[in-house]
């Protein structure tokens, strides 16, 4: 797919490559890691309490320990049982937070039922909150003329996609679709901070189609399948697609023997028909999510070691 194509019906939009664009920015880590490690022998380290034994958490944790080591970061890792009491959670997250080999501190959620979500995550140091959910974090992100300490992983991604692909997002009308607070609440705070004009669609919206009809980005992040339709779309967007979702693959053919396969909120074929670019499910948002993790982790070492 070539954005260079003449334009018609059949144009295709530019693919953005979550992949190699991530790849370029861990080879950047890479580096300042090795500088880091030569000018002051300090090397970054990342902590990650997985409870439970979801295999979609265990294999997140897999691919970012993966990333760690091959950006030269330290990982540190603690498993718990599903039924672990939420104390033994806090025991862990209050000995990283005083270990100085320690810079970040992720806790893979969802946590177990029994447990409650915001205790947990308050519990992590603010200086040490790669995961940027802390709600002081939260909150400066929020307030013109502050800086949080850390950004959330997906969205930072969101926005370096659109300006390592050289998409103008200041004076542009940007819709968000979804509102939580680990990616379309962030996501719209970091689109106004880059000066465009942001609405955010979510399930009590009236006519959402003809809301996203008039924005120039779209960022889709509800977890509905094939929601966001190309006539949904302005011809010309550009669409951040960070849906995951698993759907039932009909054909059992013998490149999708696991019976379903991965598909986005946009319907992937119709929007690379109307959008001027699109990220690819997987490929697309997946890995720029790691990729901040790690710069965040760097950026906390090199906060805590005053390094430049």
């Amino acid at each position: 797919m070539d954005a260079s194509q003449p334009s018609g019906a059949e144009a295709s939009a530019k693919v953005i490559d979550g992949k190699l664009v991530a790849q370029q920015i861990r080879e950047e880590i890479a580096a300042e890691v090795s500088r880091m490690k030569d000018a002051i022998g300090a090397v970054p380290g990342l902590a990650v309490i997985l409870v439970g034994d979801r295999k979609d958490s265990a294999t997140y944790v897999r691919n970012k320990k993966k990333a760690c080591e091959a950006a030269g970061i330290n990982s540190f890792e603690v498993r718990l049982q599903e039924d672990s009491a939420e104390a033994e959670v806090l025991k862990h997250i209050a000995a990283f937070n005083d270990d100085p080999a320690v810079h970040g501190i992720l806790v893979q959620l969802p946590l177990p039922k029994h447990m409650n979500e915001e205790n947990v995550l308050n519990a992590v140091s603010i200086e040490k909150d790669v995961d940027g959910f802390h709600p002081l974090n939260i909150g400066r992100l929020a307030m013109r003329g502050r800086d949080p300490l850390f950004v959330p992983c997906t969205p930072k991604g969101c926005i370096e996609l659109l300006r390592r692909s050289g998409v103008q997002i200041s004076g542009k009308r940007a819709v968000v679709i979804g509102r939580s607070n680990i990616v379309g609440m962030p996501a719209a705070l970091l689109l106004q901070r880059e000066d465009a004009t942001v609405t955010i669609v979510h399930s009590r919206t009236k006519n959402p189609e003809e809301i996203v009809k008039q924005a120039d980005i779209v960022v889709s992040a509800v977890g509905q399948s094939n929601m966001v339709r190309g006539s949904w779309l302005k011809p010309g967007a550009v669409v951040i697609d960070v849906g995951i979702n698993a759907v039932e693959h009909v054909q059992k053919d013998a490149s999708c023997s696991r019976g379903y396969k991965l598909v986005g909120d946009v319907c992937y074929e119709e929007a690379s028909k109307v959008a001027s670019a699109v990220t690819p499910v997987p490929g697309g948002v997946g890995p720029m999510t790691i990729a901040m993790l790690l710069s965040n982790t760097l950026a906390s070492a090199k906060r805590i070691h005053n390094f430049q």
